[in-house]
């Protein structure tokens, strides 16, 4: 769509955040019921993350997460703007959702969203890895790079808050986009005690 049919919002969260909160009054078929999103994210303008309470009848009910794939550039005249909406129970592939909201969910039994929330704690515990300057860590299988060389063990070097890789022998400078959420290890070096002369 265009930016002119996002009804006045300027990015897909708030777009998105006002398509998810709803009232339909009761009519013949059905009573009353209504969505609200009690929060939501959408790191990178690219995916986006809710937790949605459903209501019906004036009671509230279950808390449970809508995941949105999303394209958007704003410089675009026609094409500005476009999404695909899902439930956790669809087995989004996309599974980045930040622990905050990942907290406000309901318990659920069905297999696609409980398959769909433990990788979501899994990217948190990567994301969560330390890596030391100078540390050295091995994928497990070589990285191809444009250099046209494939590295499998590679040494970090940090940059202030950036993180570049050099080869083992510290050669060489080397990017890896998301690194964290790539698996890997770190490898433990053995300290060699320098010899003291008494």
């Amino acid at each position: 769509m265009p930016l002119a049919s996002m009804g006045g919002h300027t990015t897909p969260k708030q777009y998105l955040d006002a398509q998810f909160n709803y009232e339909r009054t009761a009519c013949d078929e059905h009573p009353a019921y209504g969505y609200r999103v009690l929060d939501s994210a959408c790191p990178g303008n690219r995916v986006y993350y809710a937790a949605v309470q459903r209501s019906e009848a004036g009671i509230v009910g279950d808390v449970h997460a809508v995941i949105c794939l999303v394209r958007w550039n704003p410089r675009a005249a026609d094409d500005a703007f476009a999404y695909k909406d899902m439930d956790e129970t669809m087995g989004p592939v996309e599974a980045e959702c930040p622990l905050r909201i990942l907290e406000l969910l309901s318990s659920t039994r069905n297999p696609h969203a409980l398959d769909w929330r433990r990788r979501c704690h899994k990217a948190l515990q990567r994301r969560k890895r330390v890596l030391p300057d100078g540390a050295l860590i091995r994928f497990p299988s070589p990285l191809a790079f444009s250099d046209n060389t494939r590295h499998e063990l590679m040494r970090v070097s940090r940059q202030g808050r950036r993180i570049v890789l050099t080869r083992a022998d510290g050669g060489g400078r080397y990017h890896v986009r998301n690194l964290l959420d790539h698996p890997f290890e770190i490898v433990r070096e053995r300290k060699i005690a320098p010899t003291r002369f008494t």
